[in-house]
């Protein structure tokens, strides 16, 4: 059964980048130095942030993210502290190629999932997007992973680079022994802004046409998957995930974003001082979450207008949905 995953009030993800260099060079890198900083965050620092950002009363979940996390000689310590701090669950988002030995410095009781980033199932459609050897590399560092006993959940960020191979993905999977899929839409941020006119979203008629059969099939074999729910008909209800859950984005300058689409712009809600959180002066993003339009999302409408169609009339002939929102096929369920 497909459902939409409501936003929950209690419910608290914590997206820390704890550094934003990289082994690759990927087209659709979102990561923009000018706004998120070139650091790699000291042990002590991230530390003190993280005990800033967990709660006593809510669960926290915990993604370690880059750049490429596993760049950072420390990011063992980091997932050991954060376990001690009684952060919810602990995820590193990583390209596959598992630096400084982490494979051996984590065990699987200490993390709960790596959820590694590829977007083919073959290296003639990743590489042209990841690099030259990406594939073998991450492959291979998955079934290390798998054989060690660690959790993998994959990412394949659809483009219209890959979106023909798509289909090929829940069998890939499901030979590799991996349960879980997320299928997430290529965002207009970092290097992707650089590259518009290869125009690589997907309209919703593409999106429509492929993604929710993929997922259906990748359900089908046993697969949890999860996709951005996009788009809206103009009946479905907007909830802007800004104003209903807790999101934060946190980069190695101190910037902390609640919004995704916000984050190639000063628009940030809060910034570090003295390792506590402190809001930023308006406006910032907070003070557009509050807007209502016909359109839907409004970080949507003023950053990504691409994404809109309307009719003759000039109405909308759908809505954006907010960019957290996903729909998910649990075959548990």
């Amino acid at each position: 059964m497909t459902k939409t995953v409501a936003f929950h009030k209690n419910a608290r993800n914590i997206f820390f980048h704890i550094l934003t260099r990289c082994n690759l060079k990927c087209r659709h890198c979102y990561i923009n130095p000018e706004q998120h900083g070139k650091q790699t965050l000291p042990l002590e620092t991230t530390k003190k942030w993280l005990k800033a950002l967990s709660h006593e009363k809510r669960e926290s979940n915990l993604i370690f993210i880059g750049g490429e996390p596993t760049l950072h000689p420390d990011l063992h310590i980091m997932i050991k502290a954060a376990r001690k701090m009684g952060y919810a669950s602990i995820t590193v988002d990583t390209n596959g190629f598992f630096l400084n030995h982490i494979l051996k410095k984590v065990t699987p009781e200490e993390l709960d999932y790596f959820s590694v980033g590829l977007d083919g199932s073959c290296k003639e459609v990743n590489d042209l997007i990841r690099g030259r050897g990406s594939y073998d590399k991450c492959v291979a560092g998955i079934e290390k992973a798998l054989s060690k006993g660690f959790k993998i959940s994959l990412i394949y960020t659809v483009s219209r680079s890959n979106i023909h191979d798509l289909k090929n993905m829940p069998n890939f999977l499901k030979a590799l022994g991996i349960d879980r899929f997320f299928i997430q839409v290529i965002g207009i941020r970092g290097k992707s802004v650089q590259g518009k006119k290869r125009k690589s979203q997907l309209t919703r008629k593409e999106w429509g046409a492929v993604v929710p059969r993929v997922a259906a099939g990748a359900a089908r074999l046993g697969i949890h998957v999860t996709y951005p729910k996009v788009f809206l008909d103009n009946s479905e209800h907007f909830e802007c995930a800004g104003l209903v859950a807790e999101n934060y984005f946190i980069f190695p300058n101190g910037r902390v974003y609640q919004c995704p689409l916000c984050e190639d712009f000063p628009l940030h809600s809060y910034v570090f001082e003295k390792n506590k959180p402190v809001p930023t002066h308006p406006v910032n993003e907070k003070d557009l979450f509050q807007l209502s339009i016909p359109e839907g999302c409004v970080m949507n409408k003023l950053i990504q207008p691409g994404n809109l169609s309307y009719d003759k009339q000039g109405k909308p002939k759908y809505k954006i949905a907010c960019c957290l929102l996903k729909k998910e096929i649990n075959p548990e369920n």
